[in-house]
């Protein structure tokens, strides 16, 4: 059995930013990654001023820049029947908000890993305690056993490590979402701003990248009877087409000059705002962080940068703990990484619940078809977070 020092379950945002935030710290891990390549779906994220500061202190924020348009402001555009019922424009974040391509940071946060330190092919099946150490065994679908000191699962919503941890399972939505790519040889000449439009039960928006690259999507918020019968990218493509046909010409085309092969479908899921207050993260030295802790839709646009921040808080309170190189051989090891977990679910717990409550209300709102429902959502978002943006002033920390 091959035992390791700390093991990290996923090597999608999440497991790739708490491995190069704990590398950055001086402490070596190892990323499972269950796919023979880096995980590419997932097409673009919005990241606002909390995710460029974790993004500064894993050191990859200046180079991700290069390919990335500030983006000025956020447009709310409602219609209903034909008709624009509201409009608003407001600032997008409290500072600095770019959209980055999922590809980009993914090569950026593997590429300032050691090399060795990402293997792929590996799925974990299972996860168990070593009865004589407590640490955690993770097996392999391969049939090789890990022994390892600290395990961090940072494997999505359906996590092996979350279930071993006791956690409920995700809550899937009603709503399905199509994420693609379109590219405009000549230059889209869109504003710099990231601009959603609500129209009867669908959202669309989009999300300039570059001069010449946008991103988008479109949320079903009521899923048509045979968007579950998609057979390949074309029949995805058709189905969008069909969803936006009532948008104007200039967002058809969009639509419709995609990038086919781009074209990412999946049903949205949450854990939900009780949830994260109330599940227990840790389990001797078994923990999780990103989506496997917190998955929330992306109503509030923070999915991602709180990903990046967990990584950033859980290597901080490791390190603190771990300070001595051979602590990970000592003794008492096992006490502090426990002790360094529990501080990082205690630090993280406050930050999550207000994302995911917010997150969650927001998109009730958004679904919400009776005028007395979405009164009551509007009324509890002004109450619990009157400032809407102000999730965005949040800091992480340094390293």
């Amino acid at each position: 059995m091959e035992e390791l020092d700390i093991v990290i379950v996923g090597g999608g945002i999440a497991g790739l930013a708490t491995s190069l935030a704990l590398h950055r710290k001086g402490i070596k891990s190892i990323v499972l990654e269950r796919s023979e390549s880096v995980r590419s779906e997932g097409a673009a994220f919005g990241i606002q001023t909390n995710g460029w500061l974790a993004l500064q202190q894993l050191g990859v924020a200046d180079k991700l820049r290069l390919n990335s348009l500030p983006i000025h402001q956020i447009r709310d555009v409602m219609i209903e029947k034909g008709i624009k019922q509201r409009e608003s424009v407001g600032p997008a974040s409290y500072g600095e908000v770019r959209g980055v391509i999922r590809n980009d940071m993914v090569r950026a946060l593997a590429h300032a890993l050691p090399i060795g330190t990402l293997r792929l092919g590996s799925q974990i099946v299972s996860v168990k305690l070593d009865e004589a150490t407590a640490f955690p065994i993770v097996h392999l679908r391969n049939g090789q056993d890990i022994k390892a000191k600290v395990l961090i699962g940072c494997d999505g919503s359906n996590s092996i490590v979350s279930k071993f941890l006791g956690l409920n399972p995700t809550i899937a939505l009603g709503s399905q979402a199509v994420r693609g790519f379109t590219n405009y040889p000549h230059g889209h000449g869109f504003q710099q701003e990231f601009i959603r439009i609500k129209m009867d039960n669908v959202v669309s928006g989009r999300l300039p990248i570059t001069h010449n690259l946008v991103f988008w999507f479109v949320v079903m918020l009521e899923c048509p009877q045979d968007s579950n019968n998609l057979k390949n990218q074309e029949d995805v493509a058709r189905l969008t087409l069909a969803l936006v046909c009532e948008f104007s010409d200039e967002w058809k085309e969009m639509v419709k000059k995609c990038d086919i092969d781009s074209l990412y479908i999946s049903r949205l899921r949450y854990r939900s705002p009780w949830d994260v207050m109330s599940s227990k993260f840790r389990r001797g030295t078994v923990t999780v962080a990103g989506d496997s802790m917190h998955l929330m839709g992306p109503f509030i646009g923070q999915g991602c940068s709180a990903a990046l921040e967990d990584g950033v808080v859980l290597a901080r309170c490791l390190s603190s703990k771990l300070s001595q190189e051979d602590s990970m051989n000592n003794v008492s090891s096992r006490k502090q990484i426990e002790e360094a977990i529990d501080e990082y679910v205690r630090e993280r717990r406050g930050r999550l619940v207000g994302l995911s409550t917010q997150t969650y209300l927001t998109g009730r709102l958004i679904e919400a078809s009776s005028p007395a429902r979405k009164l009551l959502l509007i009324v509890l978002l002004m109450i619990l977070f009157r400032d809407h943006i102000g999730h965005t002033r949040y800091d992480c920390g340094r390293l």
